[in-house]
């Protein structure tokens, strides 16, 4: 039975009724002396409590994209996702609502994991037929999956509904896994994961090579929360030949999680803070709250005073209420994609027009290196 499927979560929800009506029935019909009475009673009470904390566990986890099946959820790696294309090609399946969805294996960094698709309704319209999209590629926390940017942020509909209003130029929008090799805060980890690899280079030149996008930095931008806001400000600077814009919703500490990657000197190479001290040409911008538990107003602040030109810090959005979720986040999508709106290139008709089949991938390069001693640790 499927984690996220609805005859889980109502079978769950019909067992917790259950349960009480049991409790219920066989509160005073319980026999025997009353040590025996007693722990019938708090087993009767604990399985209410069971079954009511699973069909919670259950919404909340479908309502925020958590976990996407069993294997994610105890920490497998995935017996469900099918064999799929060799390193380099994929298969894009329509997932409706104008989704797709693609198991992909990246060539650079030989790692594997589903992205998500959406186009906005201008792609398909024959006036935009010689158009190429700007691309919004949105992070998920961890744990999370792509489907959270959907399920939890609404994106393929609040963000559609900017885009119908003016608000937001019509885009691409990206979803693709983070931590196909397990968290690493998208970094590449020397003989291990190459996960900044994965998502600056292989998405994005999976994605320019199947749907008709802008190619130049201005055209791409990254969005995340939490884990994934970390990696939408650390990206754009180590990539700021693929990714001119960066919005972190509520980002993870930029000084890194010792948990994540032990390795002191890597976590300092990829701090965002010393990074917008080289100057790569990015604009970025944070979002969070005061009361925000995991994402400190200083840490934005931070990142504003180390940053040197041409990198432009824009003042941190920061609402006085609202916890680590969507509610917070999605409350603050008109002004934060509104002011990505204003970074990000309008779409462009393409002044040779040519067949996407034959198209090359979009070229990315190597991080920015500074100093010299981060290529040889993220390569």
């Amino acid at each position: 039975m499927s984690l996220t499927g609805d005859c889980l979560f109502y079978t769950a929800i019909a067992v917790a009724v259950g349960a009480v009506i049991a409790t219920l029935a066989g509160w005073n019909a319980v026999r025997g002396p009353r040590p025996v009475r007693w722990l019938a009673r708090l087993l009767m009470i604990g399985l209410c409590q069971t079954t009511a904390f699973a069909a919670v566990g259950l919404w909340v986890n479908d309502d925020f994209a958590l976990y996407s099946s069993w294997n994610d959820l105890l920490g497998e790696q995935s017996a469900d996702i099918p064999a799929g294309p060799g390193a380099g090609a994929a298969d894009f399946h329509d997932l409706g609502d104008r989704v797709m969805e693609a198991d992909y294996r990246g060539p650079l960094s030989h790692l594997r994991g589903r992205v998500l698709v959406w186009t906005p309704p201008q792609y398909d319209q024959p006036e935009y037929r010689d158009y190429r999209f700007p691309v919004i590629m949105l992070l998920h926390g961890v744990p999370g999956t792509p489907r959270a940017w959907i399920k939890g942020g609404h994106a393929t509909t609040e963000l559609a509904d900017m885009m119908a209003k003016g608000e937001l130029a019509p885009a691409i929008l990206v979803m693709p896994r983070i931590d196909p090799a397990g968290n690493t805060d998208c970094a590449n980890i020397p003989r291990g994961p190459q996960t900044a690899t994965w998502l600056a280079q292989d998405v994005r030149n999976l994605v320019t090579t199947h749907f008709r996008t802008l190619t130049q930095p201005t055209g791409w931008a990254m969005a995340g929360d939490s884990t994934g806001g970390y990696c939408a400000i650390s990206l754009p600077l180590q990539y700021p030949s693929g990714f001119a814009t960066g919005l972190g919703f509520s980002p993870d500490d930029f000084h890194g999680d010792p948990d994540v990657v032990p390795s002191r000197t890597l976590r300092r190479l990829n701090d965002p803070i010393r990074l917008a001290g080289t100057g790569p040409r990015v604009a970025l911008l944070v979002a969070t709250s005061r009361r925000d538990p995991f994402s400190t107003v200083a840490n934005a602040q931070a990142l504003a005073a180390a940053a040197k030109a041409p990198t432009r810090v824009a003042p941190a959005l920061i609402a006085d209420d609202g916890g680590h979720n969507w509610g917070t986040w999605r409350a603050m999508y008109p002004k934060a994609f509104g002011w990505l709106d204003s970074q990000l290139s309008r779409p462009r008709k393409d002044s040779a027009p040519t067949a996407l089949a034959g198209a090359q991938p979009g070229s990315v390069s190597s991080p920015n290196c500074q100093p010299a001693v981060q290529c040889a640790i993220t390569h």
